[in-house]
Formats: C-alpha cells, structure tokens, sequence
C-alpha cells in the first residue's frame, strides 16, 4: 500500500526538526539544513545564506552532490545582488523557476550553458521568523521543469524550521559572546568583583579579589562576604531586600583577608542577572591612599589653621592699637588704607574660623557657644559688613525683611559667618551691575534667611555637589575657589538643625536658602 504523501511529508519535517535541533551552532546549522533539504526535496545542489539580525550576511554553505563549499564574501554579495537569492530577499518571496534559461532572474554561470550541463530548475525561499530576516535557501536540479508547487510548499516548511534554526543559533552566539566579554572584564578588572548568592555566600571571584583576600579565587567559594566585611544592616535590609528594587548601594567598610590584614574599601553591590538566575555583584575598590591622603590633608589643615591664629591676632592687635593712635581727624587716604586693612583682616579671621569649625564639626564636636540670637540684627550686622564690597563691584545690595524673625538658640558668630559667606559668594558670582538681595522671614516656627542674586546660575546636577567638600563648579563661567566655603555653611547649619538649600538653574541666576528652627 502506497504511503500518503502527506504523512511522509510530515514525517521528513519531524526528522528535519529533530536534526536542526541537535546544535546550536551556526556553521553546524546550515550544513544540516542544505544537506536535508536537497535530500529531502532531491535537488542536486543547494546554497544558504545566513543573515544576522542587522539584516548583512554573515554565513553561507553551498553543497554540490553532498560536497560541502564555503563561498567567499565576494560570492555571496555576487549571489545576492544578481541571483535569484537576491530577488527573493528583496521582496520576501518564495520563487519557482521551471527554467531558468528562461528566466530573467536567474543569475547565468558557465555550467548553464548547453554544452554544459544546460537549463535547471530551482526553488528559492526566505528564511523568515516574525519580520526577521533569517537567510535565504536556494535548491536546483539539473532537469528543467523538475519542481513542482508541492516542492515550494515542502522547501518553504523545512524554510521555517531552519529559520528558526538560524535565530536560535545567532541568539546563541550572541549569548556566548557577551558571557565571554564579561568574563573578560571580570578577570581583567583591576578591582576587586565578586559574585554570591542571595546568602551573601561567594560563588565567583576575579583574580583581584583572590589577590586582596589572600587566596586562590577556588578558595574563596561558600566564604560569607558578610564574614569579610562589616555591612550597614540598615542599608541592605534583611536578605538583601533592598537590592530587589534593582538600585545600586555603596558604603565604605573595611576588608578582612584572610592572611589577618584589614584594608578600608568603598562597596558598591547590585543585583545581576548571570543566565537564568539572579545574583548579587560586589565591587570592592580599595582607598587606603584616600584615607591617607584624607588624614594628611586634615592634620596639615589643622596646623595651618591654628599657626595661622596666632599671627592673626597680633595683626588684629596692633591694628586696634594703631586706631587708637590715629588722631580725629586724620588724613583721608589714612582712614581709607587702614578701612581696607580692617576689613582685610576681618575676613581672614572669619575665613580661619570656618575652617577651624569645619575640622570641628566634621569630628563630630558639639556647638559649646549658645545664646539667644537677634536674626533681624544679625542679617543687618551681615549686609553691613559686605556693603562697601558690592557697591565696590557697583551692584545693589537689598535687604528684604518681614517682621524681626524668631529668636533663635545658637552660635551668633557661626551663623553670622554663614550669611556673610552667601553674600560675599552672592557678589562674587554677580556680574558687575548685578543685583542681591538677602532676606529673613518667619515661617513655621523657624527663622527663613535668603540671598539672591543675578549670577550665571548653577546646573540642577550640582545642586548638591556644590556643598560638599573641596567642590567647585569646573567651567571657566564660574570664579576658582577651593570649595570650602558651602561646606563650612552646610555643616554649621546642620549643626544648629536646620536646612540648607539652593534654588538655580543655568542664565537665572541663584537663591541660597537655609532654615533655623526656633528655640533650637
């Protein structure tokens, strides 16, 4: 009994699907697939060109009575831009080709010539996933005339396994590709990376890591990072729950390898998917020479400070003395010089006594000094002694104030430095011709100063940058300084309980902002 065609096509597609299957490698792939296709369909020859998902050929297999070819890159182009493929791929169509010496598409070679082994017939088919692209298979017989239309429809069903072949093969590839660049940049990378579980228990560390803990990277498989290092509870949350969100944490500890040795680092985890699963990635990146480099800046900043006192004060002396000795009425140009040499050393003074609080306050010492302090009077005491530098600049200095402001319990001298330095920073940033005005208000049981001004304005990305330590903006629109001066405000306002904060955005100049609750 003869066997439904049907079911033996079906059969073959199976056996097609079983083969292709079986690897995932491309080269391996496309072999398979024009070897089972020309004996599939009976064709004597066969090319397949494998496209990448940018759409550009990439592979390519010719089989002429089961010897396997390689064509060169010149060989496919020439394949694609004259042959049948080409037209195929142009328009996402299958062709059947009866003849092809009589048809135009067909890309004519020496052994079409009748003296040769003459006129053919083909079937060509795009190998399709979706609206990708996958490659393009070709098949010829040497008798004119040989394929049918059941012929197309069988190439076109083995079309769609193999193009399903091909793209698992590229997702593949791809897959091994970016694992092996990673592998890469972990080994290569020259801090410390290691890899654990939602257990905190080590499953991969690069050689740098191995090299900072003290062993080989096989060695340090199952060890607890939690055992390594002191981690903020408060941070990570139980079982690292708040790495689930996806975000980053960073947090300075200190690393115990495990020949004894301890070394500060700077940690920074995240979670990572590695495959199917989920893992955690710890970056560890060793600041020894920061905190060295940290120490010996702070106790020669130190030094500096109080060497720096000692001299002030005689020169405050003496020229409390000279004023002494001036008569009455003395020479204008006199009065003029030693204003500036006041006002000079008062500034020097002012700028040493923030330094020394910065040290201060940043070891974590207390503010000693409270009083009651008038804010109307010290907003008044502020503006007074940046007067004659803004009109020096020709700016408008302006003082806005609703009502006398709250009480407030602090440090007059501290809290006065603060608003000075927003105003001279104010004048500094503020062309000349410019306008500032400083304020103070009420509001919600707290005491509300300001200063703005008619400066460049500040990035909203350096918002916060700008109050930290040694910060400055880096762009020739702004005056250098060595960025201390927002520091020293921060920390004494923190200090005191408050607020700071600034309001600016580039060409709108800025609005310096900061808050003292009452009765602090």
């Amino acid at each position: 009994m003869a066997q439904d065609p049907a079911q033996t096509s079906l059969e073959l597609l199976l056996n097609i699907s079983r083969e292709l299957s079986a690897s995932l490698d491309l080269s391996r792939v496309l072999e398979r697939v024009l070897f089972l296709s020309t004996e599939s369909i009976g064709a004597e020859r066969g090319t397949l060109i494998a496209f990448n998902p940018a759409g550009q050929p990439v592979e390519a297999a010719i089989v002429v009575k089961n010897q396997l070819f390689h064509p060169s890159t010149d060989e496919m182009a020439e394949i694609l831009d004259h042959g049948l493929a080409g037209w195929v791929l142009a328009n996402r169509q299958p062709a059947l080709v009866a003849d092809t010496s009589q048809d135009v598409r067909w890309m004519r070679r020496p052994d079409d010539d009748l003296r040769a082994s003459g006129p053919k017939s083909a079937v060509c088919v795009p190998l399709q996933v979706l609206d990708q692209l996958t490659g393009v298979l070709t098949l010829v017989h040497a008798q004119p005339h040989f394929f049918t239309a059941q012929h197309l429809d069988l190439a076109q069903a083995i079309a769609g396994l193999a193009a399903m072949a091909v793209r698992n093969a590229h997702l593949y590839a791809s897959e091994q590709e970016a694992q092996q660049r990673y592998r890469e940049l972990f080994e290569d990378s020259i801090d410390p990376i290691l890899l654990t579980g939602w257990d905190g228990r080590i499953q991969s560390a690069n050689r740098q890591a191995a090299r900072s803990l003290g062993r080989e990277p096989d060695q340090l498989t199952g060890l607890s990072m939690l055992d390594l290092h002191v981690a903020p509870p408060e941070r990570l949350g139980p079982d690292f729950a708040a790495l689930k969100s996806g975000s980053t944490i960073s947090y300075e500890s200190n690393l115990h390898a495990l020949d004894g040795t301890t070394s500060p680092v700077e940690v920074h985890i995240r979670q990572v998917q590695f495959g199917a699963e989920t893992i955690l990635q710890w970056f560890l990146r060793d600041i020894r020479e920061r905190k060295q480099l940290d120490t010996l800046r702070d106790d020669l900043m130190a030094m500096i400070y109080h060497d720096l006192r000692s001299p002030l004060a005689n020169i405050i002396s003496s020229l409390d003395l000279l004023s002494t000795m001036l008569p009455a009425e003395s020479d204008a140009s006199i009065d003029a010089v030693f204003q500036i040499a006041s006002r000079s050393t008062d500034r020097l003074q002012r700028l040493i006594s923030s330094l020394l609080d910065i040290y201060r306050l940043e070891s974590g010492q207390a503010i000693v000094r409270k009083e009651d302090v008038d804010c109307a009077q010290l907003v008044r005491d502020s503006v007074e002694v940046v007067k004659l530098l803004a009109e020096s600049k020709n700016q408008t200095l302006t003082l806005t104030q609703v009502g006398d402001g709250p009480v407030i319990q602090g440090d007059y001298d501290m809290i006065r430095r603060v608003f000075i330095n927003l105003l001279e920073n104010a004048i500094k940033f503020t062309p000349n011709g410019g306008s500032i005005e400083a304020g103070l208000a009420e509001q919600a049981g707290s005491a509300r100063f300001w200063v703005k001004d008619t400066g460049p304005g500040i990035p909203e990305e350096s918002h916060e940058v700008i109050f930290e330590r040694y910060s400055r903006l880096q762009t020739d629109r702004y005056p250098k300084g060595i960025g201390l001066g927002l520091a020293f405000c921060r920390l004494a306002v923190l200090a005191h309980g408050g607020k700071i904060w600034v309001e600016s955005s580039v060409g709108a100049g800025s609005r310096f902002v900061f808050t003292l609750p009452a009765g602090a």
